[in-house]
């Protein structure tokens, strides 16, 4: 394939999206970019640094210190901060509790997108998170919006996390999370997720990750070989 595009997958928390852009990129030899993992990375900078997210100041000065990338460890892509590997600190759920109300500053954004769009500038990228395909990268040449039943999600998230840590943390305490989360991340004033016109969505309630993975895939190969 000598023709490379470049995928944008938006949609809310848990609903299969990271899993899934994942295993596209890697079947496509494509770069794999978790955005929300960069502001998970920038949420655990502040706490690691007793920074107050109401401290509108402290963030600003702190910003041209933060240096997000993601570098392969094995066959899997991690996300480093400031060169250290913080994959597993970023999963943890004191960084998913608030890591939407960092998302959701402006200058926070500015800074991350603007990372995004250069990795992006090249082609052959699968970036998944909430203002892909509105605001990194309108231009991508496919799109996809990812939703799934509010239950199923938390179930999901409940699994991923027992996987990650060992605890089976309360499924209301985890539904909770991420309602709050899907309210933050779709009213915030800057950047928030829209399912743009021209994107597919893509129910998982019912889906498998393997069917959600083969759909992204095929569409893709239609689109590089210009049968879609």
């Amino acid at each position: 394939m000598t023709r490379k595009i470049n995928i944008a997958i938006d949609g809310y928390s848990a609903c299969g999206k990271s899993s899934t852009a994942k295993q596209v990129a890697k079947k496509l030899d494509y770069i794999y970019i978790d955005t929300g993992a960069m502001y998970r990375a920038v949420t655990l900078y502040f706490q690691q640094h007793l920074i107050d997210v109401d401290n509108l100041e402290e963030i600003e000065n702190s910003l041209p210190q933060i240096k997000v990338d993601f570098r392969k460890v094995g066959d899997v892509h991690h996300t480093f901060l400031n060169d250290v590997d913080v994959e597993s600190e970023i999963r943890q759920p004191l960084i998913a509790a608030v890591v939407s109300e960092v998302a959701a500053m402006s200058n926070v954004r500015k800074k991350l997108v603007q990372q995004q769009k250069i990795m992006a500038a090249k082609k052959g990228v699968v970036m998944e998170g909430r203002d892909i395909g509105s605001v990194v990268i309108p231009d991508a040449e496919l799109k996809y919006f990812m939703t799934a039943d509010l239950d199923v999600r938390t179930k999901r998230r409940q699994e991923e996390l027992r996987k990650d840590t060992g605890r089976l943390f309360p499924l209301e305490e985890l539904k909770a999370n991420l309602r709050h989360r899907d309210k933050i991340d779709s009213t915030r004033e800057d950047s928030p997720l829209t399912k743009v016109p021209d994107a597919i969505e893509i129910d998982t309630t019912h889906l498998t990750l393997e069917k959600q993975i083969n759909l992204i895939y095929d569409n893709a190969l239609e689109k590089i070989e210009g049968k879609l």
